[in-house]
């Protein structure tokens, strides 16, 4: 599994009802609300034989709401 962090910024107003369409995707291992530049926060593991991209293209960018993400991809746990 691929462990992915991905940063979302919501249209005005829309933060809890994109984090509640995330939610009922169970797409998510952590969601979390933030401060600053981005509004939600996700963790995802996406299955090894997935292309990340059009995994999270597919299962989260299609929601209403969502202004700009930002992935980070990781590597191996230290």
């Amino acid at each position: 599994m691929n462990c992915v962090f991905v940063q979302i910024r919501c249209k005005p107003g829309t933060a809890y009802r994109v984090a509640g369409d995330i939610a009922l995707r169970e797409i998510h291992s952590e969601l979390y609300s933030t401060s600053g530049e981005y509004d939600l926060l996700v963790k995802l593991y996406i299955p090894e034989d997935h292309d990340i991209g059009l995994y999270i293209n597919d299962n989260l960018l299609g929601i209403e709401g969502i202004e700009r993400t930002l992935t980070t991809l990781t590597f191996r746990a230290f």
